[in-house]
């Protein structure tokens, strides 16, 4: 039993309930499609209405769709193409009620009104449809859609027609201008137009000349919005004049001479074509000696003696006529010095000289001279011609100076003797010489060619079809040569003299308009042109102003098999573009996101229909005008399944046999089965008998042998399961005796030989080995090379088991040597006897090393690396290879060197800086070709510390850490390192190490008591290693206590960390012990915090978190640990996954623009930068699997940042800066005359009273209102301070040496009170009793008068 892979081909997508009228197969409706029209059957093919691209409305009305039509119809196009090729159209099935059809079938005509209608918004290309109820409504300017070529020639024998067809609603009216002025068509009974065209007939029958209505004409087509122009049609009558009549004496010419026999054909119009016959209508028998050349004369290179013969008549066939005039015959009289006209001699190696005709050199008939020159126009084909004379006749060889013809278009014709390229474009001009040589020697001709250009477009304008108050623009490129020039005109009227627009503006090729209102319609007409011709578009600009409306019927029907994928879709039109919502069943909120995707044309895909995605969805079209809505019945249906599939099986002549294909399926869905045999459909005959679940064979015979496929179809699924029969013959036949013996492996191929050798190529030949009873269905070559591996065999190609003989490709400079083994059903054999040994000729390298890296091992260095080339790949000898290098911010010149190896160390290179690289390869033939530039970058170094590094403490409880990216990375970031520890006075807690993710710019600490302060050291990291700290301590908590409390034995409770979006989160670890619980705050905790204490403790670590759990590698295969480092233009990414060695990824990454970009990654390529960003930009960025796409990270944003110093301005010249200053200044102002005010009353410092504090593990003491902390080097600085808000102004004490045990003596006043650090302030009336002996500093001035 073999099961089928393909299963369900119908019920992708579902169906549609349309009318059923229109049942045309959707390859029927494609064949009948404007050319220049988006494929409409495509764009409904997959069930999906694809009206626009971008059609969100962005700042009210600036949306630019001009060049998005284009894109939208090519990747549409290629997007239905490949899925036409996955699933072919099928028939529609009908059923009461609602007619139920395919998605695959021809629309219904409402599908393609709605089509051309959404497509107003895109496309110059459009149609406005033939629904009366909406061509009544919408108005369109004049469109030129039939008229006849610039240059109109014309039969004088029937009646002249120009055409001019054009179409607009209201339909537009004609007139037409002939030599510029305009032609009054009533005053000349003979011309007449066409009813409902601009077709002009000019009627001959009743008389008449047609040539006095030669000219040039132009066809104008007008309605209320506009007038369209025709191109200027030059017309011409056709003219065939008779050959004059002549008498024309013999030719007599002495043999070997050459001869020339001049046709001058009278001129017609068009140019009449030439050919050679004789009198008796013979054709001449040209070749490489007689041949006509391409003005009509008949070239002889040198005459013999039968060229007498037959006489010589030049014939002129006329196109329009279709008449043929003969001008009188040539004879020739030929002279010669052998009268014998000997028919043995015409094939005679040295004919000439056994006629006795003197051999000579060439010379050239035409053209005359060595040099000439010649002009083409682009895009038409370039004849080069040279005729030589010469005995014997010589050869003519075509070569262009400084390159190659060009292959693709060049050809030769009339024996060699003329050089034709078609599409001729500006690169095949130059110089190009014919050479024509014999025996007796040769010359060449030169001759120059021009190429010049008429008009062409580059960007031809296309109609503009706008929203009331929206913008556009009309785009008129072209080129040529000379350079054309651009004219616009507005309604056939130059746009200089036309009346001022205030919302339009020209802008040399480009019309821009703003806040188009109703009055802006127009039709636009660009003309460029040079000497060589002209162009002639017109393009019109027109504004909507339509409600949305709904354009499908209401209420479809899609019915959809259960676990596959379907969309629904809602064509709708309307202007401004309607924005549209999908809801199920007639509640709950917008659909989008999850199993569903809103794509911008509105339509609504469902990624996996479940059983609860049935019921009725509603799709809702709303702009500033309104909104329609429609529904759409969605029913799921089980799939058709095979559960009892039919079974390999053997069986005996005339037996019987039968095969089960037991099968489940929805039972509202008609099921059929079928069979095949030999993937044929299977013919039921008198000895067959199909039923529902099985086959049944009838008296078996050998016939019946093959395989037998089970097909169970419904109309939206199908399912398949294959067996093989097989069939035994008679015991007393052959065959039978034959299958009875065992099979094997075969026997090794033998008498291996080589034939054919050749540069590139050879063929090789040997004879079969036995196949032991197993056919043998495959050879295997292989070959060995003994320069690069000698002795390791490497497999060259496979052939077919019936195949002994086969042509194989080689590549330059490799020592072959090939062996074959055979494969049958039962293994492989032994392999072959090698042939004989094979060298190819060398060549230079067409290919150059792949996977060229660029790394730095040390600071100042870049080692270049690359894979080298094998022995198939080299070409020649002594391969080495070129490596260059430069700077890629500088473009220097290229350093280079030539290496033999694998690596290259660059020294004395910057650090961590790009380099550009380039690596060639090179052999004694010659260099490979121009080598890909890949992106390198020099060693990197420590990093420099952290710019702005902020420690603030919002509350008594968190101490909140800020800081900046460091100013000079030296290299990729790998993240931060933070060290910190509390310390009171000389007690220093437990060291504690924060490790952070590169992203993250954000800490918070929880502290463990409100007495202790925190040192904070902060490095930054890069891959080699830690680099410049900054260091910064918390500031004094305030009201502090009197410091009772010893330094925590327990460290500080991390509460959480932020940083830039979309990093990852893991858990914080803190050791902790049971008197001090770490509680954990939840803040915005969006990057990776990893804490670990730098002593042990005695109870295990205990795992607390931010708002984020820790991201660890899951058991499936995921994606997960996304890091980004961006710059000002580039970004670092790393991430963490769990595939296996050789996975490829994809880094997709979208800016603000909404433009997405892809970087494929190699498995070890990480980290992987994009050098394409923008400064200051926001994007959007994940990663993916490249072999299942479907296993992706979580999307995360990101924004590069501005240059460092560039964009900095001088805070010295900023006006807040100044007056900051200034108002420091005036407060010491104040101060200072406070103190000296308070300095003459006299003061005295306050006493501070003792506070209930509770005391730490060390045992200090209490005395006399002052508080010893731990021991007299502990004890304050001399004249110490409070801070302005009463507490004490900790960052002097303890910044200060007293607390490392450098400190002085403190200071008491006359009670014997030590004044310190540690002194409070107490009520207002005790304050102000208390006088010091001291000087008060101007701080506790203030304090003493409050």
């Amino acid at each position: 039993m073999r099961r089928l892979a393909a299963r369900g081909a119908a019920g992708d997508v579902g169906e549609v309930a349309a009318p059923a009228a229109d049942s045309t197969d959707c390859a029927q409706g494609r064949s009948r499609r404007p050319p220049r029209l988006i494929d409409l059957c495509a764009i409904w093919d997959p069930g999906v209405f694809l009206p626009a691209a971008g059609w969100k409305r962005a700042s009210g009305t600036a949306r630019r769709r001009l060049n998005e039509a284009e894109t939208l119809s090519s990747v549409r196009e290629a997007q239905v193409e490949r899925l036409e090729a996955a699933r072919p159209c099928r028939p529609g099935s009908r059923e009461r009620g609602p007619v139920l059809r395919m998605a695959r079938q021809q629309p219904p005509p409402w599908v393609h009104t709605a089509v051309l209608l959404c497509l107003l918004s895109l496309t110059g290309a459009i149609e406005i449809p033939m629904d009366p109820s909406i061509q009544n409504e919408l108005s369109q300017p004049p469109t030129i859609t039939k008229q006849s070529v610039k240059d109109h020639i014309v039969d004088p024998r029937d009646n002249i027609l120009i055409e001019c067809e054009a179409k607009g609603n209201p339909a537009p009216s004609f007139h037409w201008t002939r030599n510029s002025r305009f032609f009054n068509i009533a005053k000349d009974p003979r011309v007449s137009m066409r009813r409902r065209s601009g077709t002009l007939v000019i009627d001959f029958r009743s008389g008449g000349r047609p040539e006095e209505y030669e000219g040039e004409y132009q066809c104008f087509a007008r309605n209320k919005f506009g007038t369209a122009l025709s191109n200027r049609i030059r017309l011409q009558v056709s003219k065939s004049p008779l050959w004059p009549k002549e008498n024309l004496d013999p030719v007599v010419v002495q043999e070997g001479a050459p001869l020339t026999l001049q046709c001058n054909p009278p001129p017609g119009l068009p140019s009449p074509v030439i050919f050679w016959m004789s009198s008796s209508m013979e054709p001449i028998t040209q070749d490489k000696r007689v041949s006509q050349g391409h003005n009509g004369d008949l070239y002889f290179s040198n005459v013999m003696l039968q060229d007498m013969q037959t006489d010589y008549s030049c014939n002129a066939r006329f196109h329009f006529t279709h008449t043929i005039q003969q001008k009188n015959a040539f004879t020739l009289k030929v002279l010669t010095n052998n009268p014998y006209n000997d028919s043995s001699l015409r094939n005679h190696p040295d004919m000439y000289s056994a006629r006795g005709v003197a051999e000579r050199t060439p010379s050239f008939m035409y053209p005359q001279g060595t040099a000439s020159s010649q002009m083409v126009l682009r895009g038409m084909d370039l004849l080069l011609e040279c005729i030589a004379s010469g005995v014997p006749t010589p050869d003519i060889a075509w070569y262009k100076k400084g390159g190659d013809l060009p292959s693709d278009k060049a050809k030769f014709e009339n024996f060699n003797k003329a050089l034709r390229i078609t599409n001729v474009s500006e690169e095949d001009s130059g110089e190009y010489f014919c050479l024509a040589s014999n025996k007796m020697g040769s010359i060449r001709h030169t001759i120059s060619v021009r190429v010049k250009a008429a008009p062409y477009w580059l960007d031809e304008p296309k109609n503009l079809i706008l929203a009331p108050g929206e913008d556009g623009r009309l785009v008129c490129r072209a080129n040529g040569n000379p350079k054309p020039t651009v004219q616009w005109m507005v309604n056939g009227e130059p746009l200089q003299s036309a009346p001022p627009n205030p919302n339009r503006e020209v802008a040399g090729d480009t019309i821009i308009f703003r806040d188009t209102q109703i009055s802006s319609r127009a039709v636009y007409q660009c003309n460029t042109s040079n000497e060589h011709g002209y162009l002639l578009a017109n393009a019109f600009v027109s504004v909507l102003d339509v409600p949305p409306r709904m354009l499908s019927p209401r209420n479809q029907l899609i019915r959809v098999i259960l676990y596959n994928r379907t969309r629904l879709d809602c064509p709708f039109f309307g202007s401004p573009i309607p924005t549209l919502r999908w809801f199920k069943n007639g509640q709950g909120s917008n659909l989008d996101g999850g199993n569903y995707h809103v794509y911008e044309n509105g339509s609504l895909e469902i990624k996996m229909i479940r059983k609860e995605d049935q019921g009725i969805y509603t799709c809702v079209a709303t702009n500033i005008l309104g909104k329609a809505e429609n529904q759409v019945r969605l029913e799921v249906k089980d799939p058709t399944r095979i559960y009892r599939m039919p079974e390999d099986q053997v069986a005996k002549r005339g037996t019987t046999v039968q095969l089960e294909c037991r099968v489940k399926h929805d039972p509202s869905l008609k099921l059929t089965v079928s069979w095949l045999k030999d993937d044929e459909p299977l013919y039921i005959g008198n000895r067959m008998k199909k039923e529902d679940d099985s086959l049944t064979i009838f008296g078996v015979a050998e016939r019946d042998q093959g395989s037998y496929t089970c097909v169970a179809s419904t109309e939206l699924d199908q399912d398949l399961a294959k067996a093989y029969l097989t069939v035994l013959a008679d015991q007393a036949t052959p065959t039978n005796r034959l299958a009875a013996l065992p099979k094997g492996r075969p026997d090794r191929p033998r008498d291996l030989e080589l034939t054919d050798l050749a540069e590139r190529s050879v063929r090789l030949t040997w004879i079969p080995g036995d196949d032991n009873n197993s056919p043998i269905t495959d050879y295997v070559v292989q070959f060995e090379e003994d320069q690069f591996q000698p002795g390791v065999w490497h497999d060259h190609s496979k052939f077919p088991g019936s195949v002994n003989s086969a042509i194989l490709q080689l590549s330059p400079y490799v020592n072959y040597q090939f062996r074959v083994i055979a494969i049958n059903e039962v293994g492989s054999s032994h392999p072959s006897l090698p042939s004989e040994r094979y060298r190819t000729s060398g060549a230079p390298p067409e290919s150059n090393p792949a996977d060229v890296r660029g790394e730095g091992t040390r600071k100042n260095n870049m080692e270049i690396t690359w894979t080298p080339m094998n022995a198939t790949s080299a070409f020649g000898p002594n391969l080495r290879y070129i490596v260059k290098w430069r700077r890629r911010e500088t473009r220097e010149t290229w350093n280079n060197v030539t290496v033999w190896g694998s690596r290259y160390v660059v020294g004395q290179t910057p650090v961590y800086v790009p380099y550009e690289i380039r690596v060639q390869a090179e052999n004694d033939f010659g260099k490979g070709p121009e080598p890909d530039t890949v992106i390198g970058y020099s060693g990197e170094d420590l990093p420099s510390a952290p710019r702005r590094f902020r420690v603030r403490q919002p509350n008594l409880e968190t101490i909140n850490l800020e800081w900046d990216h460091p100013e000079h990375p030296n290299g990729i970031l790998i993240g931060y390192t933070l060290k910190y520890v509390a310390f009171n006075g000389t007690k220093l807690g437990k060291q504690i190490v924060e490790n952070f993710s590169p992203n993250q710019t954000k800490f918070t600490v929880q502290r463990a008591d409100p007495v202790s302060r925190y040192r904070f050291t902060l490095s930054a990291r890069t891959q080699v290693g830690s680099g410049e700290a900054v260091t910064e301590e918390s500031p004094a908590p305030p009201n502090e206590a009197t410091p009772t409390a010893a330094p925590p034995t327990s460290p500080p409770t991390t509460v959480g960390a932020t940083g830039a979006p979309a990093a990852t989160t893991e858990a914080t670890t803190v050791p902790t012990i049971p008197s001090v619980a770490p509680t954990t705050v939840a803040t915005t905790t969006v990057a990776t915090t990893t804490t670990t204490a730098a002593t042990t403790t005695e109870r295990p670590p205990t795992t607390t978190s931010g708002t984020k759990m820790p991201e660890s590698a899951p058991d499936r295969q995921s994606i997960w640990n996304v890091t980004v480092l961006p710059n000002s233009k580039w970004a670092n990414i790393t991430w963490k996954h769990n595939f296996g060695p050789g996975t490829d990824f994809v880094v997709e990454y979208t800016d603000s623009n909404h433009t997405k970009k892809s970087v494929p990654v190699k498995a070890q390529a990480q980290p992987v930068q994009l050098t394409d960003l923008y400064p200051g930009m926001t994007y959007t960025l994940r990663v993916y699997s490249r072999d299942n796409e479907g296993i992706s990270s979580t999307v995360i944003t990101f924004m590069t940042s501005t240059a460092y110093t560039n964009n900095q301005a001088d805070i010295a010249t900023q006006g807040w800066f100044i007056g900051l200053m200034c108002a420091i200044a005036l407060l010491v102002l104040i101060l200072l005359i406070v103190c000296f005010i308070k300095r003459s009353r006299g003061g005295k410092y306050p006493v501070r009273e003792k506070k209930d504090v509770p005391l730490g593990p060390e045992d200090p003491k209490e005395e006399d209102g002052s508080f010893d902390y731990s021991d007299e080097d502990n004890k304050p600085l001399q004249g110490s301070q409070t801070s302005l808000d009463g507490t004490i102004k900790q960052q002097e004490s303890d910044d200060s040496l007293v607390d490392y045990g450098e400190g002085g003596e403190g200071q008491f006043n006359e009670d014997g009170s030590f004044i310190g650090q540690y002194t409070v302030k107490k009520d207002k009336e005790e304050t102000e009793g208390n006088e010091s002996s001291e000087a008060t500093s101007p701080v506790n001035a203030i304090y003493s008068l409050a």
